[in-house]
């Protein structure tokens, strides 16, 4: 576990490292609740969880200190729970799920951005749509009035050649772009969250925003 001047520094030198527009959001899993305080003491306030059940009692004591983001595989069944705890959801990959949210959402009249998941790699043992199948989901979505698609999402290699994740964030930027151009209602491209700890600069070379960025904040599990 790293102490609260560790990460406070980790901060620091990632900040040196991205543009401004770079959001720098805080991969917490499995992190302790003293390590996600320091974070959003050294300025993150974006923080996401992979699993809603190990989130909650983040949410619940930090609240509104930070942004909530949900970056791992939703479940149909952890979408009511979801929606009322966080604040964009960045792994949306099928109707089903969007209007599970839609439903949701419209019984608190909460607006909730989300990014939709690529699978930029097509690995069958990733979640996440194939590009060919983005631009059809997104249309359909496009008519919601309460679930609001604002961008993009793909995971890339998490191991090995950052120059390995070239490739996948190339095949992400150029479907963003894509969607961005057809000016659909309610739709705005706003956030591509691509890069991780290991191909992060890499990402952003290739048009991210977002970077989710776990190990090189808080050091090994």
């Amino acid at each position: 576990m790293s102490t609260a001047l560790e990460i406070e520094k980790s901060v620091k030198q990632i900040r040196k490292t991205i543009p401004s527009h770079v959001t720098l959001l805080a991969a917490a899993k499995t992190r302790t609740p003293e390590e996600v305080e320091a974070i959003i003491q050294a300025g993150v306030t974006h923080i996401g969880y992979n699993y809603v059940q190990e989130a909650l009692p983040f949410i619940s004591k930090i609240g509104a200190k930070a942004i909530w983001h949900m970056i791992g595989h939703l479940q149909i069944n952890k979408a009511k729970i979801t929606v009322e705890n966080f604040d964009i959801i960045e792994t949306v990959d099928s109707w089903k799920l969007a209007l599970t949210l839609e439903r949701h959402c419209e019984k608190t009249q909460k607006s909730m951005p989300v990014l939709i998941e690529i699978n930029s790699g097509r690995e069958e043992n990733k979640t996440g749509l194939f590009p060919e199948k983005v631009e059809d989901l997104v249309v359909q979505m496009s008519g919601l009035k309460y679930v609001q698609v604002k961008g993009l999402m793909t995971m890339g290699p998490r191991f090995g050649d950052p120059e390995d994740s070239r490739p996948y964030y190339q095949t992400t930027y150029k479907m963003f772009e894509h969607l961005r151009k057809l000016n659909l209602p309610d739709t705005t491209m706003e956030y591509l969250s691509m890069g991780m700890s290991n191909s992060y600069l890499v990402a952003i070379e290739e048009g991210s925003n977002i970077i989710r960025i776990g190990t090189k904040l808080f050091g090994e599990r």
